[in-house]
């Protein structure tokens, strides 16, 4: 069974910014997929993200199909140089520690 953690939705976030800027732009299957994320759970995520500017979203039509298409814009790369990296370095992400139990075994031995 796979290891899920949580994480907090700012580190989420500059998963997001971080992926689109990395690629220039990715369409929602590939973003959701990359970031590792569950679409209807977090779909408002991306939503708040686009209304306050920090990722622009487009609709490209192929024949019947709709894709969209997201992108970082300038704002949220801002965001993410002048906000989140300095909240990361002063709160790293917790490693994954796929060993657990079998640490605190070691512990009490």
């Amino acid at each position: 069974m796979p290891n899920k953690t949580y994480r907090e939705k700012i580190y989420i976030i500059k998963d997001i910014i971080s992926l689109l800027a990395e690629y220039g732009s990715l369409n929602q299957t590939t973003l959701v997929s990359y970031s590792g994320l569950n679409l209807k759970k977090h779909k408002y995520i991306l939503d708040s993200l686009e209304v306050k500017g920090f990722i622009s979203k487009s609709l490209i039509e192929e024949g019947k199909r709709v894709i969209t298409v997201y992108q970082a814009t300038a704002k949220g790369l801002d965001f993410c140089r002048m906000i989140i990296e300095p909240y990361e370095e002063l709160f790293p992400r917790k490693p994954i520690d796929s060993n657990k139990s079998n640490l605190s075994f070691l512990i009490f031995v």
